[in-house]
């Protein structure tokens, strides 16, 4: 069925580098509009479900100033015992958060939300990955953190920058723990006929 979106008409609703860089990497061309989502706004409540409503919630709001065209959002937290490990704001909470992952496996939860409201299409997942840190000394943890990485990063480590070196295994998508589940996204536009292989 022809789609009431036209061309072009794929949307990234977030600032993310990391998440704008793996969609560059699958071949896929769209704009980049941040949403202006207030994220402190959001209840906590669960994982799952805060994980989710930010990502719908980011969606939504792109969708809205732009209803024919096909807008991604997503959101990423980091969990372990239970507890959200968001961004670092100090040396010290870095220094708190490696500790706690230190040696452990903990889950990177992703929600995608892919909304385009011409079509009525609104559709959320959220895909998990289990991490399992190294044993870090303590000198390789004052190393990381004085390398400044951690503090933009949700639980203080970017697997795809200077902290790979953290990571021991990781069971489930890789992409996921980027930022982004890149297959479930590009399987999702796929099927929606949003995409196809020939013009991807």
């Amino acid at each position: 069925m022809q789609k009431s979106c036209n061309k072009p008409f794929l949307i990234l609703a977030s600032t993310s580098p990391r998440r704008a860089y793996l969609l560059k990497q699958a071949g896929l061309k769209f704009s980049v509009i941040p949403s202006n989502v207030d994220e402190t706004s959001i209840p906590v409540s669960s994982p799952e479900t805060y994980v989710r409503t930010l990502s719908e919630a980011k969606a939504d709001d792109v969708s809205k100033k732009h209803p024919e065209s096909w807008v991604i959002g997503a959101d990423t937290i980091v969990l372990i015992d239970g507890t959200m490990l968001g961004k670092p704001g100090s040396r010290q909470e870095a220094r708190s958060m490696l500790k706690r992952l230190n040696g452990r496996v903990h889950k990177v939860l992703t929600s995608y939300s892919i909304y385009c409201k011409a079509s009525k299409h609104f559709f959320s997942e959220t895909i998990t990955t289990e991490v399992l840190f190294k044993k870090l000394s303590d000198e390789e943890i004052e190393w990381y953190i004085h390398t400044n990485e951690p503090f933009d990063k949700a639980g203080a480590y970017a697997i795809q920058g200077l902290g790979t070196f953290l990571v021991k295994s990781i069971n489930g998508s890789y992409t996921n723990v980027v930022g982004l589940p890149v297959c479930e996204v590009i399987e999702h536009l796929i099927n929606e006929s949003v995409i196809s292989i020939q013009n991807k």
